[in-house]
């Protein structure tokens, strides 16, 4: 049966008595300080303004609906339904004539 002495014993790197392993062994421990030694690097960060992120909640907003106002449309209907609806004929005139236009102009 084998005993292990050295069992539970810390140990030191060895003493080099070669010039070729003490200059190894001192390389090897200037990079270890140094690498204790060195500053930690900072992470770079971004931060929005104010008004970039109030940009950003309305364009969410904005990309999020329809972009048509239904409150407005149930409104209307309700008015054509009571009879309440008034039409500017003058105005819906010069609307159709206006689109004509521009869709003949266009050819």
């Amino acid at each position: 049966m084998a005993i292990n002495v050295n069992q539970g014993v810390q140990t030191t790197p060895a003493v080099k008595t070669d010039k070729v392993d003490q200059n190894v062994q001192k390389q090897q421990v200037a990079q270890q300080q140094a690498t204790l030694n060195a500053p930690t690097q900072k992470q770079d960060s971004v931060s929005l303004t104010t008004q970039a992120q109030q940009f950003t909640k309305a364009q969410e907003k904005a990309s999020g609906s329809s972009g048509i106002d239904q409150k407005k449309i149930d409104d209307i209907k309700q008015a054509i339904a009571e009879g309440k609806y008034k039409i500017n004929v003058e105005q819906l005139a010069k609307r159709i004539v206006q689109f004509e236009g521009e869709l003949f102009n266009k050819r």
